[in-house]
């Protein structure tokens, strides 16, 4: 998003950035640090969808229902005990999906649970909702608001509560206020993990005209926050080392993971959204304790900004098109902290898609497949979102439980003309085949589904994939998949 969707923040010039407010990237306006304030028609979106294409003949799509209004659709999940699906409105409006009527109604508003912006859903195996959402404060302050809502006993009304709340913290008023946003239930209902994006683009320093001097990331941001669900009124200090301590701080070093899921094995995965430069956009598996590299390694190669020396002219890897760039964010910078030890990098991407990349040397993109090698992990500027896999096992061998990813940007199939992909469509639905290889894992990627408007969110349910997307008309389309 920053691609994922600058927890849906936007520079007007991505149509990703999800993730500052959404995690989408700069993709969104910087006028709404809040999920996905994407300018649509930046991005190519227009109020009407075309039907998004299968490029296989075994897989079919229909439209389940248009979901349009002011405020755009962010979250697609299922309610586990009975697959009933719901999505997420950035205003906090809740609908139930009815598939076999092909409509929805609307369950749940602001007036219920008490949070007017919100960029995550999800729902426990006991049917607990939870809600990740952000409010503004004064000095150019943020705080998280976590909240859940519980069945209440006999009956399918739902209690609501405060599970956490954060102290305020300074955003940097830019497109990169990433903000909380993308949250998973672990599968004994136990835990929640909860993204908190970054606040700024590469660790450059936001001070915002002097008001925070000095000031780059702080204690609760970039970084995956775990949660206990039983949680009441949980107080999230602006201090790393609280954090830790509480036992909250479950991964760092994770610039905006707008989107997580378990794997049919247990392990938890995270999309993750990349700069403002031609760097890769990564997969990660997620581990407690770990670092991820932000913003010291991003896609699998070294932020020069952390260098002596740095001549951001001589970057081949830095577009004009983008607003970091033109804001002059990358820069000659002495005094980059201290890179930490003990990096966790990306999962490589062997293809055949997905995997393309500028090279740092002569300035031209590439196919890492066709040279036979492997990128960390995915084309530049994709904004990968939407993680789901075949838990139950159910898809044909070639599939069987596997993961499927969207990619939120509009990108260019041929050439390098649009702040998105390169050489690289975007917009589409791929299959992720992973394989665990020592202390990480490899994957292949294959797109299985293109032509959808800003697709933002998925859920699975049985061999059925059902996206729900940002832009158009904002359809949730249903994505049926062959089974053994």
């Amino acid at each position: 998003m920053n691609k994922i969707m600058n927890s849906i923040n936007s520079s007007n010039q991505k149509q990703r950035r999800f993730i500052g407010k959404f995690a989408l990237k700069s993709y969104f306006v910087a006028a709404k640090t809040l999920l996905f304030t994407i300018v649509l028609l930046n991005y190519g979106a227009t109020g009407v969808d075309a039907a998004p294409k299968a490029l296989r003949p075994d897989i079919q799509i229909r439209n389940v229902i248009d979901t349009l209004s002011v405020s755009p659709s962010v979250r697609i999940v299922k309610d586990p005990r009975n697959n009933t699906l719901y999505y997420l409105k950035q205003n906090g409006d809740i609908y139930r999906v009815n598939l076999g009527l092909s409509n929805s109604t609307l369950v749940y508003t602001s007036s219920d649970h008490n949070l007017g912006e919100t960029q995550g859903m999800a729902i426990g195996p006991n049917g607990t909702i939870y809600l990740v959402g952000n409010a503004d404060l004064v000095n150019n302050q943020t705080k998280a608001i976590i909240v859940k809502g519980e069945i209440k006993s006999g009956t399918e009304q739902r209690v609501w509560s405060i599970l956490a709340k954060s102290a305020g913290y300074p955003k940097s008023k830019t497109a990169y206020d990433h903000r909380f946003n993308g949250v998973v239930v672990s599968p004994d209902g136990n835990f929640i993990y909860v993204n908190s994006g970054s606040r700024t683009d590469h660790g450059e320093v936001q001070s915002v005209n002097g008001l925070y001097p000095n000031t780059r990331e702080v204690g609760l941001t970039a970084c995956i926050l775990r949660l206990p669900t039983n949680g009441k009124n949980l107080f999230l200090p602006n201090n790393r080392a609280a954090l830790k301590t509480a036992g909250y701080i479950f991964a760092e070093g994770t610039r905006n993971t707008f989107d997580m899921a378990f794997a049919p094995n247990g392990d938890l995965f995270g999309t993750e959204n990349g700069p403002d430069r031609d760097m890769s956009e990564e997969l990660n598996w997620l581990r407690p304790g770990g670092n991820y590299g932000f913003p010291w390694r991003i896609g699998g190669t070294d932020n020069p900004q952390q260098f002596p020396n740095y001549d951001p002219a001589k970057d081949l890897l830095l577009s004009p098109q983008f607003n970091a760039v033109q804001r002059g964010y990358f820069r000659n910078d002495p005094t980059f902290p201290a890179r930490p030890v003990n990096l966790i990098e990306p999962i490589p991407n062997f293809g055949p898609d997905a995997d393309n990349f500028r090279d740092p040397v002569d300035g031209k993109v590439k196919d890492a497949s066709v040279l036979g090698q492997s990128v960390s992990t995915f084309s530049t500027h994709r904004s990968p979102l939407g993680l789901v896999f075949d838990t139950q096992g159910v898809l044909s061998p070639e599939f069987n439980r596997d993961g499927f990813m969207l990619s939120f940007t509009t990108g260019d199939p041929t050439g390098e003309t649009l702040p998105g992909p390169f050489k690289d469509a975007g917009q589409d639905l791929l299959h992720l085949k992973l394989t665990k290889v020592g202390t990480n894992y490899k994957l292949n990627a294959t797109r299985i589904v293109e032509g959808f408007s800003n697709p933002i969110d998925a859920a699975i349910i049985g061999n059925k994939i059902y996206v729900i997307e940002y832009g158009g008309n904002q359809g949730i389309w249903e994505i049926t998949m062959p089974t053994k």
